[in-house]
């Protein structure tokens, strides 16, 4: 790190080193560092998709958000994906998942917390939010648990991305059967946003923390965890953003890639010898 870097990044000149940026910045790496967009978490999952994706010569992703109300994330989530793709040359398609209707009439189960949600909650202007969108994003209305299964199954990019903020453990359920449904295709390492998982009505025994415990229990060669280091290399460390990243391990994909690996060796061993 230069000179300069340090001291931009000294508490007396932090602030206005960061609005400086947020006007000025171009490079990835420096949006990311400093976390310069609207949505920081959905450019650090698109960047760090879109590097996985490099390392493993796939030339093409998916990213989606579950949950999209307005549209405000939606839109910014293209935004960020046309950022990164134009550096990193990864073609990066965007998918919106949503009823349109708001939140579902609820069953009064505590795990889709009942006492928090109310049905209709962040209904969706369609027209609207459509005129926001550009080519590389695609709107899909309909229940997650309808619509996800035939979506799948017309074999899009692998799935690079998630930002799942359906609110409610049964939603939560259905998203996640993108990382498991016949067919699906997924990177190695899928970066993970959920948005609810730290408030203090959440716990573990429902909502988005129990899909994910049950997800676990249920897939033995994916698994989601929390994102380790996330925090490492960025500038603002206690931002709440951070704690909601997470990171859904293709277990399977990498067992293959080790043998894939360890059978070359042993070709390249047989043709020394030889």
């Amino acid at each position: 790190m230069s000179g300069l870097s340090r001291i931009m990044e000294e508490p007396p000149f932090r602030l206005l080193s960061y609005f400086l940026l947020k006007r000025f910045a171009k490079s990835t790496a420096t949006i990311d560092r400093w976390g310069t967009v609207d949505r920081p978490h959905y450019f650090a999952g698109v960047l760090a998709a879109a590097k996985q994706a490099m390392s493993e010569g796939v030339p093409e992703i998916s990213v989606f958000e579950f949950g999209v109300a307005g549209g405000n994330g939606l839109v910014a989530l293209q935004e960020c994906a046309e950022t990164i793709e134009g550096e990193t040359g990864v073609k990066i398609r965007v998918y919106g998942f949503d009823t349109g209707e708001g939140l579902p009439e609820l069953s009064g189960d505590f795990r889709d917390h009942p006492d928090h949600w109310l049905p209709g909650d962040y209904r969706m202007d369609v027209p609207k939010l459509q005129r926001r969108l550009k080519p590389r994003t695609s709107l899909v209305l309909g229940r997650i648990a309808a619509t996800l299964p035939e979506f799948v199954a017309s074999s899009p990019p692998p799935t690079g991305f998630i930002a799942c903020d359906v609110d409610l453990y049964s939603s939560t359920k259905d998203v996640l059967q993108l990382l498991s449904l016949p067919g699906r295709r997924m990177l190695r390492r899928v970066p993970m946003y959920f948005d609810d998982v730290d408030f203090i009505f959440n716990h573990r025994f429902a909502g988005e923390l129990l899909a994910i415990e049950e997800f676990n229990r249920e897939n033995p060669l994916i698994k989601i965890d929390r994102w380790r280091g996330v925090r490492k290399d960025r500038v603002f460390v206690t931002q709440s953003w951070l704690d909601r990243m997470y990171v859904a391990h293709d277990l399977g994909a990498i067992n293959a890639t080790s043998l894939a690996r360890a059978a070359s060796d042993a070709c390249s061993l047989d043709e020394v010898g030889a």
